[in-house]
């Protein structure tokens, strides 16, 4: 009787344990509102992550503070990211916004008005990769460049790259072979700027490096000053 007794004890015990992932599974928000699944679950997991990362940098990003930090389970991350730069390479994926190239009809307009795009959307990103990632790049041996790289979709153009495309198609420059490190040079040389001051690149220096730098390199020359009223 004891042990009929313990044996129904234990699969209750069971069961109340496996309802409890459940319920880590489904992960309630904070507060217990409502319940989260699929997505919208792990949408949650990817925004609680990104504030630990913030917060915290590489070395608090852990498992047991983005699970409190989105009011789930540590099984629940396990089972999506069963390694922890697995889910640090989703979070920044989630955060890493496409920039919007610009297509005013001109190469001079369309380089400033990315590096502008560039300059107002990643100078918070490449602070917190720079500063907060630096334990990450250490224990994997690895660069931001390599992160850079990895976040991008394999394949893709890039902005400066579809940007001399259309001014040759335009006609605006000749259809002759170009370096990549050439082409792409006005967002490394942004980069630079904000790595150095760890803020955003001010507008004179933006026109600085389209107008003094790239547009001489590319054989465009630089624009004509406005004359005189």
């Amino acid at each position: 009787m004891n042990l009929k007794h313990e044996r129904i004890t234990g699969k209750r015990g069971a069961t109340g344990a496996q309802a409890a992932e459940r319920r880590a599974d489904g992960g309630t928000i904070r507060g217990g509102a409502s319940r989260r699944r699929g997505p919208e679950l792990e949408d949650a997991i990817l925004d609680a992550a990104w504030e630990v990362l913030v917060e915290h940098g590489y070395h608090g990003f852990t498992y047991e503070a983005v699970a409190a930090r989105a009011g789930t389970s540590r099984p629940v991350l396990y089972r999506r990211w069963p390694q922890r730069d697995g889910l640090l390479l989703a979070t920044l994926a989630k955060s890493w916004r496409l920039i919007a190239v610009p297509d005013t009809g001109s190469l001079r307009d369309d380089a400033i008005g990315f590096l502008r795009n560039a300059d107002a959307d990643r100078a918070g990103m490449i602070t917190l990769m720079s500063v907060q990632l630096v334990d990450y790049f250490r224990a994997t041996g690895t660069s931001l460049g390599e992160l850079r790289d990895t976040l991008l979709t394999p394949g893709q153009a890039t902005a400066f790259e579809m940007i001399v495309a259309r001014a040759v198609e335009r006609g605006e420059l000749p259809d002759v072979p170009r370096s990549s490190r050439v082409v792409n040079l006005p967002l490394d040389l942004l980069r630079h700027d904000m790595f150095m001051t760890m803020r955003a690149v001010p507008d004179e220096s933006i026109v600085e490096i389209v107008d003094e730098v790239w547009l001489p390199l590319l054989g465009a020359g630089r624009p004509a000053p406005p004359s005189a009223a």
